[in-house]
């Protein structure tokens, strides 16, 4: 399996009151919550993502026991061109991104065309190179994106998504995204800079909260609620 996190993803619950507990490794496709629901927990909320020394990036929820129905795995949602019988290439991608505040807004990006969402609007961030932490690729991923300098809070949430499509070279990928999102602010919000140029981003801007109705968020983002509530 192809994958940006070489050391793999560890999830663990942390009760309150409480000894940690070890859900275990996260599979291709499965869901953090769902792996400690397997084993008698509910997930509250994600408290941190960091990479430890034998080089596993360590997800850690607030968590309660769980009582009644478990979640069920359920089918592998695939793109519209993509037939039934069709094998994609695992791909496991870990990326950081990050809800940043200034007094001058949201901070957004468009994708371009070398994405299937060519045109939508999201959060500042990208995949993770090999070893990097959250935290450092987040940082790193808004320097390239925006040129803006910014100061990590918490934890926001982590996102998984699990589908078959092809990707923008054409082959065709069993897809399984890890997406950690922190909430930043930016202290001193400059002009806009693309710094990687060739990359992803076609455009990216300061967002009064009042205009963000006016952009095509990605699917990504609709459901996150700080941005819903920042379009009311």
């Amino acid at each position: 399996m192809r994958t940006n996190v070489p050391g793999g993803i560890r999830i663990v619950g942390l009760p309150r009151g409480g000894r940690r507990v070890e859900a275990g490794r996260l599979a291709h496709g499965e869901h953090p919550e769902a792996l400690l629901a397997r084993h008698g927990w509910r997930a509250e909320s994600a408290l941190s993502a960091e990479v430890m020394n034998d080089g596993a990036l360590e997800v850690t929820y607030s968590v309660s026991e769980l009582s009644g129905i478990r979640p069920g795995g359920g089918d592998v949602p695939r793109d519209p061109d993509v037939g039934p019988d069709e094998v994609g290439e695992p791909y496991q991608r870990v990326a950081a991104y990050a809800l940043v505040v200034s007094h001058r807004g949201l901070l957004l990006t468009q994708f371009n065309e070398q994405t299937h969402v060519a045109g939508d609007w999201g959060l500042p961030g990208g995949g993770l190179d090999a070893g990097e932490s959250p935290t450092d690729g987040v940082h790193r991923e808004v320097w390239e994106e925006t040129g803006q300098q910014i100061e990590l809070g918490g934890l926001l949430e982590v996102q998984s998504s699990h589908w078959i499509g092809r990707a923008p070279h054409g082959g065709l990928e069993d897809f399984h995204a890890l997406r950690i999102v922190y909430r930043a602010t930016c202290p001193d919000p400059r002009e806009i800079v693309i710094h990687d140029v060739g990359g992803t981003t076609a455009d990216a801007r300061w967002v009064p909260r009042e205009r963000l109705l006016d952009l095509p968020l990605s699917r990504s983002w609709h459901h996150l609620p700080e941005l819903a509530a920042g379009a009311q």
